[in-house]
């Protein structure tokens, strides 16, 4: 151990000074690993001396936590033929949208490797996508531990953290051979007392690492919901056993009025787009709205407002459209802030209505992600009596996964086959929206609108999305 402390100093690895941290305060010691990937001997030396430390637990891959710790985890699974999978830091907006890559089972137990934890967030933040690909685990090994309340955090939350070398052993080391100063071995020692830190562990206790949640069927969730909308949707889908909204662009209102009236029987939601029908008129809303109560679907107006409060309630309520009165539930983007949520409910809600938030889109290049996507669902969690769920792509991949199951996922861009378009729309089997990603709704929009025989078609995709749905049901899907 000696050895690889003295040489972790001689590159630099590990500096004594005065460093402001990410966390804005000063730190008198600073470590930075993503050195060793510069010295071949070194990087061996890490990833033997980690090894050395769990060769003895019982798992069947590993999982490096980005970045540092990937060629770590790569040199122990090229040495010791152990399986490997990858955490995205963020998923893909195209190809497969999978937060873990790699082969493995659910059931497997995988081992976690970081290269150095303070307060054990980052081993979390990968723990909770392995855990919701149906992997286990329980145990994550770390080359330094700061002592600063990284283990005690991670046994909190069902991980047992094993440790190969700990800062003050490492301080101790240096100042015997000469290489610290007592003085400073002093600060560093105070640093690591003054600056305990605390994630909180999980409400109200610890699910078992080795299950994965069992996805609520639409009857069950819809007790869940705090929403009159968001209630009667999943009544509606467990009732008349469908999962399908159609896209209904169309370039009039009397060929939506027609089709919704073909479709009608085969979808739970209607989607429309009223800004583009040149021939709209005021009694379009309550014609769309008699055919949605005689066929038993809701309608979904695709608004995706994306001003401020106060605006968004006169274009909700007022204008030509007057979208309030017939629009069942109406979507919008989180750019604006919760204001936006707020302005809606306004008007939405004494109407019994129920808001989309926008998580995520399926056009390529998109930039509906990351900490977007983590303020919708921080928003949606702040309304729960007006947000009634998301649209979303891979909600599976999120790091809480789909989460609240009263609220529910809408994914557009599904047809029977995957693929593309020339505009960049990137297209999904209804197996894969609803059995993988962990979605809820398919929207399918030009594979029914192009079709020659549009009920057909919906017929097709109806059955397609609800075998899916209870597919993952039966086998007991972990969303």
């Amino acid at each position: 151990m000696e050895e690889l402390i003295l040489e972790l100093h001689n590159v630099e690895a590990v500096k004594f000074g005065n460093f402001k941290l990410k966390s804005g305060i000063s730190s008198p010691i600073y470590i930075d690993l993503r050195l060793i990937v510069s010295y071949p001997n070194l990087l061996k030396l890490v990833s033997e001396t980690i090894w050395n430390k769990v060769s003895s637990l019982k798992f069947e891959v590993i999982c490096g936590v980005p970045y540092t710790a990937l060629p770590i985890a790569t040199c122990i699974s090229l040495t010791h033929s152990v399986p490997m999978v990858m955490r995205r830091k963020e998923v893909k907006d195209y190809g497969t949208r999978k937060a873990i890559e790699g082969v493995f089972s659910p059931g497997q137990t995988c081992l976690v490797i970081e290269d150095l934890v303070t307060s054990g967030a980052s081993v979390m933040e990968t723990v909770e996508p392995l855990k919701s690909v149906g992997l286990n685990v329980s145990d994550a090994v770390v080359l330094i531990d700061r002592e600063q309340g990284g283990s005690d955090n991670l046994v909190s939350n069902g991980i047992q953290l094993h440790s190969a070398l700990k800062l003050t052993q490492m301080v101790d080391v240096l100042v015997r051979h000469g290489k610290l100063s007592g003085e400073i071995a002093d600060s560093v020692r105070r640093f690591i007392a003054e600056n305990q830190t605390k994630v909180p562990a999980p409400s109200p206790s610890p699910a078992p690492v080795n299950s994965v949640k069992k996805r609520s069927s639409y009857g069950e969730r819809a007790a869940l919901a705090q929403n009159p909308t968001g209630r009667k949707l999943f009544e509606l889908m467990e009732r008349k056993k469908t999962n399908l909204s159609l896209a209904a662009d169309v370039s009039t209102a009397q060929e939506l009025l027609s089709i919704a009236d073909a479709v009608g029987p085969e979808i739970c939601l209607l989607k429309t787009h009223v800004d583009i029908l040149p021939d709209f008129t005021p009694d379009f809303g309550a014609r769309l709205r008699a055919i949605a109560d005689k066929h038993d679907f809701l309608i979904f107006e695709d608004r995706k407002f994306a001003d401020i409060g106060n605006t968004v309630t006169m274009q909700y309520e007022g204008g030509i459209f007057k979208i309030v009165e017939w629009a069942d539930v109406v979507n919008a983007h989180v750019i604006p802030g919760p204001g936006i949520v707020e302005g809606l409910k306004l008007k939405g809600l004494p109407h019994g209505r129920g808001l989309l938030l926008l998580a995520e889109m399926s056009s390529a290049g998109n930039l509906a992600k990351g900490e977007y996507t983590s303020a919708a669902v921080k928003i949606a969690s702040d309304h729960p009596d007006f947000v009634i769920g998301f649209i979303s792509v891979n909600p599976a991949a999120w790091p809480e996964g789909p989460g609240n199951p009263a609220l529910i996922h809408m994914t557009p861009g599904v047809q029977l086959s995957s693929g593309g378009d020339a505009l960049g729309q990137q297209y999904n089997t209804p197996n894969s929206v609803i059995g993988e990603r962990g979605s809820d709704i398919i929207i399918v929009g030009r594979g029914i609108i192009k079709a020659k025989d549009q009920a057909m078609a919906a017929h097709q995709y109806r059955i397609a999305g609800w075998d899916a749905y209870e597919k993952n049901i039966k086998m007991g899907g972990g969303f």
